[in-house]
């Protein structure tokens, strides 16, 4: 822990008699970064709690919590049981609440007051479907690879207050070929004089498609697009986010996926110039004390706080992966390349350019549906993947994060030839 934050602490039993409670507080954050400084970013089988015989390579549904990340949560759990209106609305852990805000700030490339905690990416979506001033006339664009989170809010909403919205089909059996400047024509043609939103996923939930964010943000600003709203759910955690430079209004995030943090928790970012047009989705008595910053859209009653301090913790984590994450997560996709080429039934349906590509990669499958061959991997070899059946694809996405190796992948696809045979 850092003098600062020790004293910090400590400073802060003295004024509320909670020395007991920071006491506590200080034991789980020096055992958390003991924790972190003993493991091995190169090699992190014993940094994580799954089980034995799990294969996981379904981070991108939900990702799996480092064991260290684990533990501190339970203390905050314990101490925040040891006195729950002190620690819920005596004030005692909001500076603490600042610090992980502060992280999640400079994760995301912004300041802290553009940074709401919230829930997941579907409640910044509907955050902006129900607040922005949206009417007769005005038009809400995105593609079919926009993740239904994403999507729905704005169809429910359009039924409401008359606006419209546009969903175009994005041609997935062409993302293997697809460069920079074809993704970006394909999302710039579809803009009419009467789009208002723009929303789309930094990088998709079915074949792992980066989008170029700031290209495609500049060219929709030159046709008159008010604001562009995107999906991080998948990005952040797994590539470097700086929302600033890509020139956008709003981030909506769910770190219990990449992140690795607790269920149940969401950022949001909110440009400053942007916040004004945006009305909060709940109403409560805090909005008038963070006017001016992005903390009024979270203000709605109590919080999980021993969950939201994890998120700090898991962010603390991730950095120290940093170094090692994009040389990693481009070695085991040519891996996965290279035994999806191996295989006479297996189609490779992500991006073939590296700029676009991601740690999610589709998988086809020729003869046997999707969901039949994720079962029986899941049932008789553990390992755990996403099956889609949609949008023409019968395929399997394959999402590894840092705790999976190239030999678990041989495994995997080991597996999936046995399966297939």
């Amino acid at each position: 822990m850092t003098a600062t934050r020790r004293r910090f602490l400590f400073e802060l039993a003295a004024v509320t008699a909670a020395l007991p409670a920071v006491t506590a507080l200080v034991e789980a954050t020096d055992a958390f970064e003991e924790h972190v400084r003993a493991t091995d970013p190169m090699s992190l089988s014993d940094a994580y709690s799954l089980a034995k015989g799990v294969g996981y390579l379904n981070h991108a549904s939900i990702g799996t919590i480092p064991t260290a990340v684990q533990e501190a949560h339970q203390k905050y759990l314990s101490t925040c049981e040891s006195n729950p209106w002190l620690h819920m609305w005596g004030g005692v852990w909001d500076p603490l609440r600042e610090e992980v805000r502060g992280l999640a700030a400079r994760r995301l490339h912004c300041t802290t007051d553009e940074i709401a905690i919230t829930r997941n990416t579907t409640e910044g979506f509907n955050l902006l479907a129900q607040g922005l001033p949206l009417g007769t006339g005005d038009e809400v664009v995105f593609s079919s690879l926009n993740h239904v989170g994403a999507s729905a809010c704005w169809s429910a909403q359009a039924k409401r207050r008359g606006f419209t919205v546009r969903s175009w089909d994005f041609p997935v059996d062409r993302v293997p070929t697809l460069d920079e400047d074809a993704v970006v024509a394909l999302h710039t043609r579809q803009i009419t004089e009467r789009t208002r939103v723009l929303c789309l996923p930094e990088i998709d939930n079915l074949v792992g498609l980066r989008l170029p964010i700031a290209r495609i943000a500049k060219a929709a600003r030159s046709k008159g697009v008010r604001w562009i709203a995107v999906d991080g759910a998948q990005a952040l955690g797994m590539v470097p986010v700086d929302v600033t430079a890509q020139g956008i209004d709003f981030y909506a995030a769910s770190p219990h996926k990449w992140i690795q943090c607790p269920k149940g928790l969401g950022l949001f970012y909110a440009r400053s110039a942007a916040q004004k047009a945006l009305a909060p989705m709940i109403m409560t008595w805090g909005q008038d004390r963070w006017k001016g910053s992005a903390r009024t859209f979270e203000d709605y009653g109590t919080r999980d706080l021993p969950a939201l301090l994890a998120l700090g913790d898991a962010l603390r984590f991730q950095t120290r992966l940093d170094d090692s994450r994009a040389k990693t997560y481009a070695s085991l996709r040519g891996h996965c390349r290279e035994h999806v080429a191996d295989h006479p039934k297996l189609t490779w349906c992500s991006a073939g350019d590296p700029r676009l590509a991601a740690s999610l990669h589709a998988v086809g499958i020729e003869g046997t549906a999707a969901p039949a061959v994720a079962d029986r991997l899941f049932k008789k070899h553990g390992f755990v993947v996403r099956p889609f059946r949609t949008a023409g694809l019968n395929a399997l996405r394959v999402s590894p994060n840092l705790v999976n190796t190239r030999d678990e992948l041989t495994r995997f696809f080991g597996a999936l030839a046995k399966a297939l045979a």
